[in-house]
């Protein structure tokens, strides 16, 4: 610091020091105003009830109206609409008979907004907890409205979820049936279509192709059964026409043998020939049949017999003979063609059985071969038709989870289950006013008269235009001070100024001891609140 900033800060500290009465009148009466003020200040007293915020305990869906985890400054704010809304706030006015005076002169919309701005509500910094305070100028009254206001919170909290938890419930219903109803009469288009292309659907692709396949071999084996049938026929029936023929050979032989021994006969066939004739004849009946065969048997046992003699005997005992087994072979033929015919009509039978059973597989072969072609086509339509059923579908089930879980939450609310507020310090009657301030009143009081004792001396040393310093003097007129002469003090003068600065001090300690002595008087008779 130079010489001149230590002779600019002596400069005001003398000026301070020199107006210090005005300072202290300044300082003085502005105490005194704010003391006055401070009396005259209509008093206001403030309570407040602190809440917390429960979360619900039983929380068995997540479809809570507030999803479970509603914020606390969240649902601060919504109640704090709804309580302090028009109807609630006129309520409250009128049950506990407030701002009577406001109410004569002002609109209620004013007289509700002037309560409005006397409700405060803070939410805490930590934990679910907040409060609701209140002020006026009656203490009791103060504290039955904070209450009042509290216990608004809680019954506005239940009131507005259960509605809510209604409201979702009955959403969620309206949605879900709308679900279903979509729902419904897409499932009965597919079933529809389902039904009237059931064979036709992918899923039978695999059954058609194997029927298919079952009819293919079924209709060949039917062709297959009907030719061996045919052929088997053929061979009966060649069978009764070799039968045939050898009858009318056999007769032929017989009547020739029957001829030879008659009276207009020639000579006896002897046993050596019919032995010849009968070999033959059996190589014959070999080459068409087997030698179980009737016919074979007998011609057989014939040559065994014409054998067994030697091929010598007469030729009347052989013609007997002869006569015997012809006898017998005709009887034996007669059974053979009636079995080969019963045998030939059964296989006609079957021929025709057959063929009818094979007539109607080209119809199911082709019903079936229809069906297989038309499933790519089906495929196609029924993924279009189904395109959207899978979103349909889980749309209706997370609709049947959400109203199970609305219902839920619905139950829970009507029995205060939910999420609630609860009262944890009620609103107390307030022992002390909240306005006004006393020490804040004093300490600004204290400043203002700082402030303008200050201020007042700057301005009346700006206004001031004589010189107090030889420097200053030099500064103006721009010529060096060669000698400066203080002024000198008569003994009148001296004891005038003395005479005045007692009084000043007498007076301004008075002053202040009246003003100390007003405080502590009015702090004793409860006037002052500290």
């Amino acid at each position: 610091m130079d010489s001149k900033q230590r002779q600019q800060l002596k400069k005001y500290i003398d000026l301070v020091i020199g107006r210090w009465q005005l300072i202290a009148i300044c300082l003085l009466l502005s105490v005194g105003v704010g003391l006055i003020s401070y009396l005259y200040i209509p008093k206001s007293y403030q309570s407040a009830a602190v809440l917390s915020y429960e979360q619900q305990q039983i929380n068995p869906t997540k479809m809570d109206p507030e999803q479970g985890k509603v914020l606390l400054q969240q649902a601060v704010a919504t109640l704090q609409e709804m309580v302090t809304s028009r109807n609630s706030l006129e309520k409250v006015i009128s049950q506990f008979d407030l701002y009577p005076e406001q109410r004569k002169k002002l609109p209620i919309e004013d007289v509700i907004e002037i309560m409005r701005r006397n409700i405060s509500i803070t939410p805490a910094t930590k934990g679910d907890v907040f409060s609701v305070s209140f002020q006026g100028p009656s203490p009791d009254k103060v504290m039955k409205v904070t209450n009042a206001l509290a216990a608004l919170f809680i019954e506005e909290n239940l009131k507005y979820r259960e509605e809510r938890a209604t409201e979702t419930s009955k959403y969620t219903q309206d949605e879900l049936e709308m679900a279903k109803k979509v729902l419904d009469a897409k499932e009965q288009v597919m079933r529809d279509y389902k039904l009237k292309y059931y064979n036709e659907m992918t899923e039978q692709r695999a059954g058609n192709l194997e029927r298919l396949n079952s009819l293919n071999e079924q209709s060949q084996k039917l062709q297959e059964s009907i030719h061996n049938l045919e052929r088997t026929k053929i061979m009966a029936q060649e069978q009764m026409n070799m039968m045939q023929r050898l009858a009318a050979t056999r007769s032929s032989l017989e009547q020739a043998m029957s001829a030879g021994t008659g009276p207009a006969a020639g000579a006896p066939v002897s046993d050596a020939d019919r032995l010849e004739q009968l070999r033959r004849y059996y190589d014959t009946l070999l080459i068409k049949y087997t030698d179980k065969h009737p016919e074979v048997r007998r011609t057989k046992q014939l040559i065994e017999q014409l054998e067994a003699r030697g091929g010598t005997g007469q030729a009347s005992a052989g013609q007997r003979t002869g006569a015997t087994g012809t006898g017998s072979g005709q009887l034996a033929d007669s059974l053979e063609m009636g079995r080969l015919q019963i045998q030939i009509a059964e296989y006609d039978g079957s021929i025709k059985q057959l063929r009818n059973q094979l007539a109607t597989l080209p119809a199911e072969i082709s019903k079936y071969q229809a069906w297989i072609e038309a499933t790519p086509v089906r495929e196609a339509e029924w993924s279009a038709l189904t395109r959207d059923y899978s979103e349909l579908r889980r749309h209706y089930d997370e609709l049947v989870a959400r109203n199970l879980q609305a219902q839920s939450t619905e139950t829970l609310e009507r029995k205060q289950k939910g999420s609630k507020f609860k009262i944890v310090d009620p609103a107390r009657l307030p022992d002390k006013p909240f306005k006004p301030n006393f020490l804040k009143i004093f300490l600004a009081a204290v400043a203002i008269g700082l402030g303008l004792g200050l201020g007042t001396t700057l301005a009346l040393d700006f206004v001031d235009t004589s010189f107090k310093d030889p420097l200053d003097l030099e500064e103006y007129v721009g010529v060096p001070v060669v000698c400066a002469v203080a002024y000198i003090e008569s003994a009148e003068e001296a004891a005038a100024k003395k005479k005045r600065f007692l009084l000043s001090v007498v007076l301004l300690t008075l002053f202040g001891l009246a003003l100390v002595a007003a405080i502590g008087v009015l702090w004793l008779k409860g006037r002052i609140i500290i």
